[in-house]
């Protein structure tokens, strides 16, 4: 299986830059996900590895093979560069059954017919749709459907599968059943999985890293809890994590190296970095993910806003100072409107971020000043 390599890839339509001096580098049997808000490049960067789009600058390499280079002129075609792409939509041939279907892009390649029949067997049962062989699409559901076209896809043994948004169409329920497919898939099949999703639930379950991107521009790349746990920068940590951070404007005054008082939500806290700060700006965003705020014991006060059971968890909104503050509760709990509670901030994953650039510049834990 190869690695893919992309070196200051851009991409213009007209004026408008839908892909700004990309770099990153796709490790053999890595599952990456690009994810990030309808029109931010990621859909135009699938496209561009994979062949149906032509960058305006850069260079591609899969493997030891260059595929596109804008400065020698080198752009092979996608059936060139041992790809497989799933779309959105399924695109089955309606008229055939599912094994021709499966069998279709083998046949093109002119594989024999006892390697089709072996190789069609082996998908139908890798997928587990052994008893629809001889249906049409028409008579499959749409996680059947599904199915299908991620055998067909895998069938010729691409060295690359591409898919944008494959599981946009499903339910639910269909979609988390199909995330453990495809998560089992790229496990047994051996392959590198290039996935484009806007949905951070599916970037953070299947990917071994994600890159996250905003208008073009990358702004992490990276294992998926490292990417919840230690965003770049504010919009990383708005974009990823349900219920989303907490994030609270504030003051800091550097004490030392990896000491700082700060000041947010009406109170002063002393801050303690892991590491040494590499920068430091008075003007900051307290970052606090939600389950790091414990409701019930405490220092800080707060008033309930509103409680939001869900079966396994609860999201408590607490009134702190006139700004609204998230907590989640392991099990379901309930609070009386209005009331006060008493909450702590605990562990080593309050963030700074510079209010001014937007960046991380520290990560530790907080203490209340009495």
């Amino acid at each position: 299986m190869p690695k893919i390599v992309l070196e200051n890839v851009t991409k213009l339509f007209d004026k408008f830059v839908a892909v700004e001096n990309l770099n990153m580098v796709i490790e053999d049997r890595e599952f990456i996900t690009l994810l990030g808000p309808s029109g931010c490049g990621k859909t135009t960067t699938l496209r561009m590895i994979a062949g149906l789009e032509t960058p305006t600058e850069g260079k591609i390499t899969i493997g030891d093979e260059v595929v596109f280079d804008s400065e020698r002129g080198i752009n092979l075609s996608p059936a060139k560069r041992d790809i497989g792409f799933l779309f959105q939509n399924y695109a089955l041939w309606p008229h055939m059954t599912v094994y021709q279907n499966i069998a279709f892009g083998l046949e093109n390649l002119k594989w024999p017919k006892d390697e089709i029949r072996k190789r069609v067997t082996e998908m139908l049962q890798m997928m587990k749709i052994e008893e629809f062989e001889k249906r049409y699409p028409s008579e499959l559901s749409g996680g059947q459907q599904q199915r299908v076209a991620i055998a067909r896809t895998l069938a010729p043994k691409p060295k690359v599968l591409f898919m944008d948004e494959p599981l946009s169409n499903l339910d639910a329920k269909l979609r988390l059943e199909m995330r453990t497919e495809l998560k089992r898939l790229h496990i047994n099949t051996d392959s590198t999985f290039v996935y484009v999703t806007h949905d951070q639930l599916e970037a953070m379950t299947l990917a071994t890293r994600v890159c996250l991107i905003k208008n073009g521009i990358l702004q992490q790349y990276a294992p998926p809890l490292e990417v919840y746990n230690k965003p770049a920068n504010l919009f990383v940590a708005d974009f990823v994590g349900n219920p989303t951070m907490n994030m609270l404007k504030g003051k800091a005054v550097k004490i030392d190296d990896t000491h700082a008082e700060v000041e947010f939500l009406g109170h002063k806290v002393r801050f303690e970095s892991e590491v040494p700060f590499a920068s430091f700006n008075e003007k900051v965003v307290v970052g606090i993910r939600p389950e790091f705020v414990q409701v019930d014991e405490g220092p800080f006060e707060g008033e309930i806003y509103a409680t939001l059971p869900a079966g396994m968890e609860t999201t408590v909104k607490l009134l702190v100072n006139n700004e609204v503050v998230t907590s989640m509760k392991f099990g379901a709990v309930d609070y009386q409107y209005g009331s006060k509670v008493k909450f702590d901030i605990t562990g080593n994953g309050v963030i700074l971020f510079d209010a001014d650039t937007t960046e991380r510049f520290a990560m530790g834990k907080v203490t209340l000043i009495k």
